[in-house]
């Protein structure tokens, strides 16, 4: 071997088809990708008729898959719903203690759904729902920092100095709190009404917090998560988020939707505007010379002036151009014979 030849790179292996189970499930709104490995690992998922206990596959859609004996069909457009919690349910899919979810008092026509995040049993507000395990993940990650905007109200009235510490950032029971965004509202009788935001949202969070610095949570709403708000929404009410707004918030393109092509308006005859009205027109301005720095206020002036400046008054003994005077008689009575 010459020393110009270098030597073969090692072939790699062929990458196998399709998607990772976990994932396809998770798409498919069967449960989050976290909680679709658990399903394989209890031996309740099976592709084509085989139990499977490890996520470590992939599958295409000509595998057929069940859960739980029943078919998965093929994931469907991520969809989101705007949910209304109210106090006392569970946000978690099913309870050991036997209490109500949220899913249990869900209109019946809905799909399967899964949570965006959680609001605990006391806490009420705005919980987003969807369809989509992906979508699901991607708006849970810390990374997308959105913020989370809740109404508290505290037994107790809280002063400036006694809150700014939730604003630097406070550490309980070994658990570090980002600053959190608090405001007071309002003091009403024995309570005061909070709006606190923040873009962690750990277990019981701003209880735990409000609690190390000596008030008390007697009521939590949610009012916003991000770009979604809760507005009118009553307890118990749902509402989905149409499919374009979803696109508008995320970011997300539409792949249904093709390029629209940028169509350029021919000029109506006979009509002038703003528009050019012909190449001829785009030449004549392309050939009129730049004005030089200065110029161009200096013009605007001068035709301001002309356009405000008052007309001249003609005298009435002022010949008009190219007639002779003709005598008329003199002031002070008629003329003498």
């Amino acid at each position: 071997m010459t020393g110009k030849e270098k030597p073969k790179a090692p072939e790699k292996a062929d990458t196998p088809e399709g998607e990772r189970i976990a994932k396809v499930l998770s798409r498919a709104g069967i449960a989050s990708r976290r909680e679709a490995e658990r399903l394989i690992e209890l031996g309740e998922v099976k592709v084509n008729g085989k139990t499977i206990t490890s996520p470590a596959l992939n599958v295409t859609p000509k595998d057929k898959i069940t859960v739980r004996g029943e078919p998965v069909g093929q994931p469907e457009p991520p969809r989101l719903w705007l949910y209304y919690k109210p106090e006392g349910l569970v946000t978690s899919a099913s309870d050991e203690k036997g209490r109500d979810t949220v899913f249990d008092h869900l209109p019946e026509d809905m799909p399967r759904v899964m949570s965006i995040g959680r609001l605990d049993l006391n806490s009420e507000g705005l919980l987003l729902l969807t369809n989509d395990g992906e979508l699901k993940r991607k708006l849970e990650l810390p990374s997308t920092g959105w913020l989370r905007k809740y109404r508290v109200r505290v037994k107790g009235n809280p002063t400036e100095p006694e809150i700014e510490p939730l604003r630097k950032g406070i550490t309980v029971d070994g658990d570090r709190f980002q600053p959190m965004e608090v405001k007071i509202d309002r003091h009403q009788g024995a309570n005061a009404w909070l709006t606190v935001g923040l873009r962690e949202g750990k277990n019981r969070e701003i209880r735990r917090a409000m609690n190390h610095i000596g008030l008390t949570v007697n009521r939590l709403i949610r009012i916003s998560y991000g770009p979604f708000r809760l507005n009118e929404l009553q307890p118990g009410e749902v509402e989905e988020l149409k499919p374009r707004v979803l696109r508008e918030q995320l970011g997300l393109s539409d792949p249904d939707e093709p390029a629209k092509p940028v169509r350029k308006l021919a000029p109506k005859p006979g009509k002038t505007g703003t528009r050019s009205t012909g190449p001829s027109e785009d030449r004549a301005k392309a050939a009129k010379p730049a004005l030089k720095p200065g110029e161009g206020l200096k013009q605007l002036s001068e035709t301001w002036q002309k356009a405000t400046r008052p007309p001249v008054r003609k005298s009435a003994e002022r010949p008009a151009a190219g007639r002779p005077v003709r005598p008329g008689p003199r002031p002070g009575g008629p003329k003498k014979g």
